[in-house]
């Protein structure tokens, strides 16, 4: 990302004026007639040189370090995305949002109840499954559960032979590396906190499959994937799997839409014929 000097110096400007000194615990005094903070309150409040922050406002300094942000967005009292704004206009990626770990919005809940034809799921980036509708459930039942403590995606995928009978035979070594490059670049953007390194080493523990795709250390993200699922009444049903952002940096909600042509669009209304009896007995 390039920095954008311009508009850093106008945004710390603006931001600076617009904070008062009583905000920030300092005495207005009666000859104050800089609107908001001056430039060396600023400076004292992050703990950086009024030289240098003069510069800033300036748009003549060097880049400015993530620490050096992060302290300016802490004197200024700027929100979320305002610090977020501060650390791209300064070319660099903004810091992680914070995570909803198992709560689930109720809006999400809402939303997934309101997908009445297509199968969607709420997953965690580590794999976990948080909650999905009751055509995720028809679908997927014999997949992934969301009993505490097997409710894994990948654990599942990794340690559980059934799960991969629901894809075909053929498709499970790019599913495998799907799930591990997925999953090392969620490990990455956690910074390998305690709920990472424990799923990654219950897996290398477990899985020398998954101990040798996670040494070629490959990385990919997943938005959308074209995939298989082999249903036991219905047959080969071909999905679209979509990842829909959610405000949280941990959820991501994924609805699995039928690719236009094809004869999925059939088969998920014959799902929701037989999808209950089917999800009953696919249960684990």
């Amino acid at each position: 990302m390039d920095m954008d000097r311009r508009q850093l110096a106008d945004f710390l400007r603006r931001s600076r004026e617009r904070l008062r000194p009583q905000e920030v615990g300092l005495a207005a005094g009666p000859r104050r007639r800089t609107p908001g903070l001056r430039r060396e309150e600023v400076s004292q409040l992050a703990g950086m040189s009024a030289d240098y922050y003069m510069r800033l406002e300036q748009a003549r300094s060097p880049q400015p370090s993530t620490q050096l942000l992060g302290a300016l967005a802490r004197a200024l009292r700027l929100t979320a995305d305002e610090r977020d704004h501060l650390y791209v206009l300064a070319g660099h990626r903004p810091p992680a949002g914070p995570f909803a770990g198992d709560h689930i919005r109720p809006g999400l809940l809402y939303l997934l109840d309101r997908f009445h034809e297509t199968p969607a799921q709420l997953i965690g980036d580590l794999g976990d499954v948080l909650a999905q509708n009751a055509m995720a459930e028809y679908l997927f039942g014999c997949v992934c559960t969301v009993g505490e403590g097997d409710r894994n995606i990948v654990w599942r995928w990794f340690t559980d032979p059934f799960v991969r009978e629901a894809y075909p035979d053929g498709e499970h070594a790019h599913y495998s590396r799907l799930h591990v490059a997925d999953l090392r670049a969620a490990v990455a953007r956690r910074g390998n906190d305690a709920a990472a390194s424990a799923l990654v080493r219950r897996l290398h523990d477990a899985s020398p499959e998954f101990a040798r795709l996670w040494e070629r250390h490959e990385v990919a993200v997943r938005r959308t994937s074209r995939m298989r699922v082999l249903h036991p009444d219905i047959g080969a049903i071909e999905f679209d799997a979509e990842v829909l952002l959610t405000p949280a940096e941990d959820q991501r909600l994924i609805v699995f839409t039928p690719p236009p042509g094809t004869a999925a669009i059939e088969a998920l209304e014959l799902l929701r014929v037989v999808g209950p009896e089917t999800a009953h007995r696919s249960h684990i």
